[in-house]
């Protein structure tokens, strides 16, 4: 009996890590969308971007992965089957962008890089076990 309490709490941790980073990360991205979009002075002129030059432009991706990453957030937490697979795939977009925009916010964009591929690796690893017992 145990060991089927084991086998169904196995994971349970990543899970939950993976949502909650899932869920901070987004809130970040649409707090960092709407600055950036609005114009505020959070950031500089001085960043440069990889491909657009526009911070409205990225303003606009980065409040839409925010979104897709809160609903995602909760996708895993309530356990649905296609929540892993929406989890891995906002945070390996999350990544991407990230990657375009190191150059402004290099460190920040590290951390958050590898935050993100910690997500990664717990929804293909744990993903796949439902939450029901």
């Amino acid at each position: 009996m145990t060991d089927r309490v084991a086998e169904n709490t196995h994971g349970e941790g990543w899970l939950t890590f993976a949502g909650v980073m899932l869920f901070t990360a987004g809130v970040i991205n649409f707090i960092w969308g709407i600055a950036a979009i609005d114009g505020s002075s959070f950031f500089t002129d001085e960043g440069r971007y990889v491909i657009f030059d526009d911070l409205n432009t990225w303003g606009w991706f980065f409040l839409i992965v925010g979104v897709l990453q809160i609903a995602a957030a909760i996708s895993v937490w309530t356990g649905g089957a296609f929540g892993p697979v929406f989890g891995i795939a906002c945070a390996s977009l999350n990544a991407m962008i990230l990657l375009f925009t190191v150059n402004a916010f290099p460190i920040a964009a590290f951390m958050l890089f590898i935050v993100d591929l910690l997500v990664i690796y717990g929804l293909v690893v744990y993903g796949h076990r439902g939450r029901t017992a």
